[in-house]
């Protein structure tokens, strides 16, 4: 189990509302800080991996349920 500073719940958003929670969660953490997002949109790993591409937050674990996806980013 990753340890966590932030739970942001996305389920039943649709993009790019999961994209911009994890934006707004990103702004008021620190460095280093990681972030654990619940989304139930099955396009949302997309935008999350280019988002994390672009910015250089990094995400470092994805588990796929059946119906929802949990990602834990870590700020840069």
């Amino acid at each position: 189990m990753i340890e966590f500073n932030l739970e942001v719940d996305a389920s039943g958003l649709n993009c790019p509302l999961p994209l911009l929670r994890l934006k707004k969660a990103l702004m008021d953490m620190s460095s280093g800080d990681v972030v654990k997002v619940i989304a139930t949109d099955p396009a949302a790993h997309l935008d999350f991996g280019v988002y994390s591409d672009q910015t250089g937050h990094q995400i470092i674990q994805l588990i796929k349920e059946s119906n929802k996806q949990i990602f834990y980013f870590k700020k840069k």
